[in-house]
């Protein structure tokens, strides 16, 4: 099971950004590959301080987080950080760590000594629209994505501006003396590479906008809005640069006769006078596939029907929720002569003059019981 996030920094769970903050820089100095040169475990609590810290440090992310825990990011090939490498938080929280390296930050590890920086794709936005049946049992989805590559053919060369360092040096003569500053190359923007050879149909970076098949594992209680991420299925980057991700946005497409509240499932039956009076059976919708309950004679309309994990599974694996049927008496709105005679005949006799029991619930009651 995956360490809880507040745990890995430290904090409580009502800690303020700034404190968020503070412990990660604290944890992360704590664990830097340059303090631990060649230590494979501080390495791993390197990694699992940024994972946390890029979901705590996110004021939507840490709401979803709250709310579903690991699930909310993970499921199947989903993360939220999981999975980062050093690029990833180099290129993301390097400025979190001001002077505490001599001035360089994260600078000097994998590659990132000079200032040579690796590029990273841009990320992909899709929609997926998903059934009632889908977000309650889980599913896989083929997706077809235009994502760019670099061209077959292409390939690249040192910058001659930067000499392959990702930087320029420029030293000037001021009233305080000569200084020296340093900028991103503005030719190679930072990766140390250019263009050599490429194919006449690719762009001028060398990339190829193509179309390929992406299998998204989709875990089930996803809701509406949720956004999740296949990592390295956005755009590639160019040269020695690392791919962008795929960002998921959950959809749900309405069900015919089920509408969804949380985990729990609501349905609305319908029946007629006879049939409330005289008991039946009827066949209803569930998520998987249909099912038939027995209506006791006597039943009031407004009862409710809890069919027990016969709704959508908790994201978090907190269990199932419930199936509500909601029974409604139909009152015809036409009656035949024989009709109306019957219940003229039958509005003066004991029976049919409403008297409820007290096990018979007042509305009120049954939507507290309903939501508790």
């Amino acid at each position: 099971m995956k360490e809880d996030f507040y745990e890995i920094l430290g904090v409580s769970k009502d800690a303020t950004s700034s404190e968020i903050k503070k412990a990660y820089r604290k944890k992360a100095i704590e664990y830097h590959p340059d303090k631990n040169p060649g230590d494979a475990k501080a390495e791993e609590m390197f990694k699992k301080a940024a994972e946390a810290y890029e979901v705590l440090s996110d004021v939507d992310k840490r709401a979803r987080y709250d709310r579903f825990g690991h699930q909310a990011f993970e499921g199947g090939g989903f993360h939220g950080g999981g999975g980062m490498n050093m690029e990833d938080i180099f290129s993301q929280f390097g400025d979190i760590f001001g002077n505490a390296f001599g001035g360089r930050g994260f600078g000097g590890f994998s590659g990132f000594g000079g200032g040579r920086a690796r590029i990273k794709g841009g990320n992909l936005r899709i929609r997926v629209k998903l059934t009632l049946e889908e977000i309650a049992n889980g599913v896989e989805k083929k997706i077809r994505v235009k994502r760019k590559k670099v061209a077959q053919g292409t390939t690249y060369k040192t910058c001659n501006t930067c000499q392959g360092q990702g930087q320029v040096t420029r030293i000037q003569n001021t009233i305080l003396g000569r200084m020296q500053t340093s900028a991103t190359c503005n030719v190679c923007n930072g990766s140390g590479q250019t263009i050599d050879k490429k194919p006449s149909n690719a762009d001028e970076q060398g990339m190829l906008l193509t179309e390929e098949t992406v299998s998204i594992k989709i875990p089930a209680g996803v809701v509406e809005g949720m956004q999740l991420k296949v990592s390295g299925k956005g755009n590639e980057a160019p040269g020695n640069g690392i791919a962008g991700d795929l960002l998921v946005a959950i959809e749900e497409k309405p069900h015919p006769s089920l509408q969804r509240d949380g985990d729990n499932l609501h349905y609305d039956l319908y029946i007629s006078f006879s049939e409330a009076a005289l008991g039946t059976s009827k066949e209803i919708d569930t998520v998987n596939g249909k099912v038939r309950i027995k209506i006791e004679s006597g039943v009031q309309s407004g009862k409710i029907l809890r069919l027990r994990k016969k709704g959508i599974r908790s994201i978090n694996n907190y269990g199932i929720g419930d199936l509500l049927v909601h029974i409604n008496v139909w009152t015809p709105k036409i009656l035949s002569k024989e009709q109306r005679e019957f219940f003229d005949k039958m509005s003066d006799d004991d029976n049919f003059q409403p008297n409820p029991e007290k096990d018979d619930k007042s509305f009120f009651e049954k939507v507290k019981d309903m939501f508790s």
